[in-house]
């Protein structure tokens, strides 16, 4: 088999629809559109979202709550996760990201007591709560706020 011998499979592509050649064609003269009117203006149409001067579904609807602009969303990560480094292990922010439990650092990583933590670590992060940083002292390891 050759670039040149491929073809699509059957039935995967159709031939495009070209209006306005000719009655015969079935889409000749006013292409599909019908006669004037706003639809068949080039740019003609009504934009998204819009019932025709009745009040749109969006604004009908009551508004509730706010978007807080300061708002500090954490990568998190749980003690489960932390089973995988060896005993005596330091892990800092970059060591998750590399270890691909952290996909992006985001405003902080924040650990949570989800899980058993077995091993002796030093743990970084920017954040920790309560029952997770309870377990990694009983585990023996350290916790350093960043």
């Amino acid at each position: 088999m050759k670039l040149h011998e491929l073809k699509p499979n059957v039935g995967s592509r159709s031939t495009r629809n070209r209006v306005g050649r000719g009655q015969g064609s079935g889409n000749g003269k006013t292409s599909g559109r019908g006669h004037k009117g706003q639809k068949a203006r080039s740019g003609g149409g009504v934009r998204l979202g819009f019932e025709g001067g009745q009040l749109p579904l969006f604004q009908r609807l009551p508004k509730r709550g706010f978007t807080n602009i300061n708002r500090k969303e954490y990568a998190i990560v749980n003690l489960t996760d932390l089973n995988r480094f060896e005993d005596g292990a330091t892990i800092a922010p970059v060591t998750l990201v590399e270890a691909g439990l952290v996909k992006k650092e985001l405003n902080g990583i924040k650990i949570l007591g989800n899980g058993k933590l077995e091993r002796k670590l030093t743990v970084q992060a920017h954040k920790f709560s309560q029952s997770a940083k309870a377990a990694i002292e009983a585990a023996g390891g350290t916790v350093e706020v960043i």
